[in-house]
């Protein structure tokens, strides 16, 4: 799998991503529409997954969306959001039954993208504006899913943490949207806004599988191809200019709560884009990423202050961000010895062994996501998001076997602390 190749055709609005694969009995479609993040426009954009699952004009109830789905050979669909870097991403999955498979069966694909195109395109809409209940149902649901956030105390810490690391950065922008945000929410205006969406949004459609590629090609330009595609003008990213006055900087916050969570968010100047980005893979795996690195095995089972630690990176943004949970009277050391960790790296303080068995566990887990037809798509969409020369996933593999001591210690050595965010009980008396 790792020798993966891919077609890209660019027509009518759509860039159509071709993946040849005799490996699976299906085939996977995937239609991902970018933008960058806007905070006005956020909360609108969360909500429009959830509704474009609840039915089209031609099928215009889940129940007859499932039903369609059901005839297709019992095709799965789905659509969610997220955050990738400064732009969101929505996603609207498929995945069919290979007609080659079925006897007396020859349009299950024609069908299958027939209906992509019914998903994205043709909304169940009236009087230009989504369903009065449906939109009410769904915004109700999104408020209780944010209030859910603070309950769960890794994800509230890790949004407050980059809320002030990232302050007035489009990456503190929240992907989940904002409650104040949905009383001046109504089904006309965030039909108009599926429409900008829609309209200017750069669309990318994947299909991987075994099948006959330029027929395929020709009818996923064909139907879900946009002649009206307003090509927007390329925003700046926000470029990184260097730590922020006053920073690293420390923010304590206070709760109801018995076990405390310690983020650290640090700035890599290192991003998928550069050369050195399988060298912090390599660095992260050793720094904190699995239970071999130094941050599980001094920080946890070492010195016992944490009940769990790990690092993580947001490779298009350039962060990575150390999570913990502590006891809050443990604050001080723990922070000093995850300190320590990097600053062992730095110094190389790390065997060829340890170099060697980090690396391995990298290949492993991404031949893993690899080896599932949607983790697939979803490494190679990774040359979009970070406007990357269309390179296949074995240049990522070769890049990483080939990652030196002296390539870990360089990357290590352009790490910067930027914000220390602790939430820990309000009997703790840190300060």
């Amino acid at each position: 799998m790792s020798n993966t190749e891919e077609k890209v055709l660019q027509k009518e609005g759509i860039n159509v991503h071709i993946i040849p694969s005799k490996k699976y009995k299906t085939i996977t479609i995937v239609a991902k529409l970018k933008a960058p993040m806007e905070r006005e426009t956020i909360t609108k954009r969360a909500l429009l997954p959830v509704l474009l699952r609840q039915g089209t004009k031609q099928y215009p109830t889940r129940e007859l969306l499932q039903d369609r789905l059901d005839d297709l050979y019992g095709a799965s669909l789905s659509l969610d959001g997220g955050k990738v870097g400064d732009n969101h991403i929505l996603n609207v999955r498929m995945e069919i039954a290979n007609q080659k498979y079925i006897a007396d069966e020859s349009s299950i694909i024609e069908e299958a993208i027939e209906f992509l195109g019914e998903v994205i395109f043709h909304p169940n809409v009236k009087d230009n504006g989504f369903d009065d209940e449906l939109v009410a149902r769904e915004k109700e649901l999104l408020k209780q899913q944010l209030r859910a956030i603070e309950d769960n105390k890794v994800n509230f810490a890790q949004m407050r943490m980059i809320d002030e690391m990232c302050d007035g950065e489009t990456f503190q922008i929240h992907a989940h949207g904002y409650e104040e945000d949905l009383a001046s929410i109504t089904p006309q205006n965030l039909y108009e806004y599926y429409q900008t969406v829609i309209r200017e949004n750069q669309l990318d459609v994947y299909m991987l599988g075994d099948f006959n590629h330029d027929h395929v090609s020709d009818l996923l330009q064909s139907t879900l191809g946009r002649p009206d595609f307003v090509e927007q003008e390329k925003r700046e990213e926000d470029k990184y200019q260097g730590l922020k006055e006053n920073r690293p900087q420390e923010i304590i916050e206070k709760q109801d709560i018995q076990q405390a969570k310690l983020h650290i968010g640090y700035r890599t100047n290192t991003t998928f884009k550069d050369d050195d980005f399988a060298s912090l893979l390599v660095f992260n795996g050793i720094f904190g990423a699995f239970p071999n690195s130094k941050l599980f095995l001094n920080v946890r089972e070492k010195h016992g202050l944490a009940y769990y630690v790990a690092s993580g990176l947001e490779g298009f943004k350039g962060i990575m961000f150390v999570y913990s949970g502590i006891a809050g009277s443990d604050y001080e050391k723990a922070t000093e010895i995850i300190e320590d960790q990097l600053n062992e790296v730095i110094s190389g303080t790390f065997t060829e062994e340890d170099l060697e068995e980090t690396k391995g566990l990298l290949l492993n887990d991404i031949l893993e996501t690899m080896d599932d037809a949607q983790g697939l798509i979803e490494v190679m969409y990774q040359n979009v998001i970070g406007e990357k020369e269309t390179s296949s996933p074995q240049e990522l593999l070769d890049a990483l076997k080939e990652v030196t001591k002296d390539d870990v210690i360089r990357v290590a050595k352009k790490i910067e602390k930027d914000t220390v965010y602790l939430l820990t009980s309000k009997e703790d008396d840190n300060e």
